[in-house]
């Protein structure tokens, strides 16, 4: 994908300008190291989609940097080696590697390994970022959870019916839990009008308590804080 970040660890000078100027005119970006020390610096300082990293190399080889790098990184490593034998070896001990190049190789070739990884770590991402998406929509606490996209509350795994205002109520204390609400904070948030009585404010935490509570009158989630407000308890 245009514009993808791609870190190049290799110490022959002449390959790895050959490979940059080549990258470059695909529109990738291209940050260039000598080693794997140097490799892990500019990982420290710019965010990569994929590292290109030469197998033997002064200083820090790319099997160690590749085994550092995964401590923290999950984006595509692609190896270059003279030998293939090596590198087989190298991916059959699982030092965290995606694919190898072995050298002398065509631009074409790992360009067409580059595009390859590339994609597939871009789906990897959106799936990553729909299924936090989707997580996001979803409030638990103990044992309650809310579901915004579904509009469902569930007690202890059991599917609990509220009305359409007791679950903005709920919604509204899952999602500050320990933050004490005035009543007409509540009431203004919820109705989005201002708070002239609200008595019914009391009504609907009744209610909902009666709902979510296994003993409403000892209650273990939501509290009144007296003279402030109410407040769903943090759990441990």
């Amino acid at each position: 994908m245009s514009g993808d970040r791609i870190l190049l660890v290799e110490d022959d000078k002449e390959i790895r300008e050959g490979i940059e100027i080549f990258l470059k005119g695909q529109g990738y970006l291209v940050f260039q190291a000598a080693d794997g020390v140097e490799g892990l610096a500019i990982l420290e300082k710019e965010p990569i989609d994929l590292a290109i990293v030469d197998v033997m190399m002064p200083r820090m080889d790319g099997i160690t940097m590749t085994a550092r790098l995964r401590e923290k990184y999950d984006f595509p490593v692609i190896f270059l080696s003279a030998k293939s034998e090596e590198v087989d070896k190298i991916l059959g001990l699982n030092m965290g590697a995606d694919d190898y190049v072995t050298k002398p190789f065509t631009p074409m070739e790992l360009l067409a390994r580059v595009n390859s990884h590339l994609r597939r770590y871009h789906r990897f991402l959106e799936r990553l970022n729909s299924k936090q998406e989707e997580n996001s929509k979803i409030h638990r606490l103990g044992g309650i959870e809310v579901n915004e996209e579904t509009v469902e509350v569930l007690v202890d795994g059991k599917a609990v019916k509220v009305t359409p205002i007791e679950f903005k109520i709920l919604l509204l204390l899952i999602q500050n839990p320990g933050r004490v609400f005035p009543a007409e904070e509540i009431y203004e948030r919820v109705w989005n009008e201002r708070a002239v009585n609200t008595d019914t404010v009391m009504v609907h935490i009744r209610n909902l308590r009666e709902k979510i509570e296994v003993n409403p009158k000892e209650p273990k989630y939501i509290k009144v804080v007296w003279g402030v407000g109410y407040k769903i308890e943090k759990q441990p």
